[in-house]
């Protein structure tokens, strides 16, 4: 293809990470009245890491219930779910105090609360997946260099000079999005003063099953099943203590670790390689521009307290490929005004909640005023007693979130 010429395209999506990846095999498998399938651009700037990772140093994340099941819907449970190790049960305390409550899927009808999978063996699969898509073009490493809406259509320029022109551009690039920054979208922003750090651990006791959210007095700690007895950690903290906490060798390092744990996996023995990023809520104010989306952490950066992040972007994934899906069913522009808004009136409820929740849940569980103490272990306390008021956070865990349109 020569620098100069001007492909066409159907989707363009920026950024090949979860999100984008997922979102390209999902949009592959629709088909127009024609039965012809969709064109799709996936643009990623980093080259990917082809070779999977020491299981012990990888990074996993939480897939709620519901978002397997919409991995399933659109037929890519099947590539994740030999990675998986399964959450039976969660059980949430906070540090110091008695409050304390669980959640189990036996409660609920269910084999599962959610699913954890090492995030390197995930791209692995997504990876494959797109490789054998032949109408996903992947352009990797690819630097978008400018991008100029028109009415027919949004013509994205690289920095390699190939051209594209695409009746839908989404933007899956991250908390930093180009895409965002290039139409000046307004964002709400709130730092936390907290930093996450992330790895692997094991643990005397294998976890079997059993996810911990542990309120700290620096910040929720969070201890998800992985296979092979390991847990993944994420752990947040003041940031003016993460420096510190970083600077410890393991054996230090566990030992903090024990202390603002306990001992309900037993001694922690090993530690992988750890990894700290700052905590900002990043929420874009409104995620739409012409014939363009915002999904996923473009869209929202969220705490890490309860496991929202991947989740809250999987509902924004699942309902815009339904949303173009019923475009295409009734010959209309996928990227024109009323399917993109119609899209975001789905969205807009489950996007406000959820950032309001993962914040107020951050903030609250960070503080240590003495009847905000008191205030949150009653609730923890009643939650633990009585099953009808666990139903607002078992919703929200779950991932079953009604989506209506206003």
């Amino acid at each position: 293809m020569s620098q100069s010429s001007l492909v066409h395209v159907d989707v363009a999506i920026v950024g090949g990470g979860m999100s984008g990846a997922v979102l390209a095999l999902s949009l592959a498998a629709l088909r127009g009245p024609s039965g012809a399938p969709l064109q799709i651009l996936l643009l990623e700037a980093s080259a990917p890491e082809l070779n999977a990772h020491p299981g012990f140093d990888a990074r996993a994340i939480a897939l709620s219930a519901g978002t397997c099941e919409a991995l399933a819907r659109h037929g890519l449970w099947s590539r994740f779910a030999p990675h998986c190790a399964p959450i039976t049960d969660i059980h949430v305390s906070d540090r110091g105090h008695l409050g304390q409550a669980r959640l189990s899927a036996v409660e609920y009808g269910l084999p599962a609360l959610g699913q954890v999978i090492e995030l390197s063996a995930a791209g692995l699969e997504l990876q494959q997946g797109i490789a054998a898509c032949p109408q996903i073009q992947l352009r990797c490493p690819a630097q978008l260099a400018t991008i100029v809406p028109l009415e027919e259509g949004v013509t994205l320029t690289l920095a390699s000079g190939e051209r594209y022109q695409t009746r839908l551009l989404v933007a899956a690039d991250g908390g930093n999005s180009f895409v965002r920054q290039h139409f000046k979208m307004p964002v709400s922003r709130h730092d936390y003063e907290q930093s996450a750090i992330i790895a692997t651990v094991k643990t005397a006791e294998d976890p079997a099953g059993r996810a911990f959210e542990r309120f700290t007095e620096g910040g929720p700690l969070a201890l998800l099943p992985m296979q092979d007895g390991l847990s993944s950690l994420v752990w947040s903290v003041a940031r003016d203590q993460a420096d510190a906490l970083m600077a410890l060798d393991d054996a230090a390092f566990l030992a903090r670790l024990q202390q603002a744990f306990g001992w309900r996996l037993g001694r922690f023995e090993r530690c992988g390689a750890r990894h700290r990023y700052p905590l900002v809520l990043t929420a874009a104010d409104y995620p739409l521009a012409q014939r363009t989306v915002l999904v996923g952490n473009a869209a929202h950066l969220l705490h890490p307290i309860a496991g929202q992040g991947f989740n809250l972007g999987m509902r924004d994934l699942d309902l815009l490929t339904q949303a173009v899906a019923r475009a295409l069913a009734a010959g209309e522009d996928i990227g024109s005004f009323e399917v993109l808004s119609g899209y975001w009136r789905q969205r807009r409820d489950d996007q406000d909640h959820t950032i309001w929740l993962t914040s107020a849940l951050a903030q609250l569980f960070s503080n240590g005023h003495g009847p905000l103490v008191a205030g949150r272990n009653l609730a923890l306390s009643l939650m633990g007693r009585f099953a009808c008021l666990k139903g607002p956070l078992a919703a929200q865990t779950l991932g079953f979130v009604n989506q209506t349109t206003r």
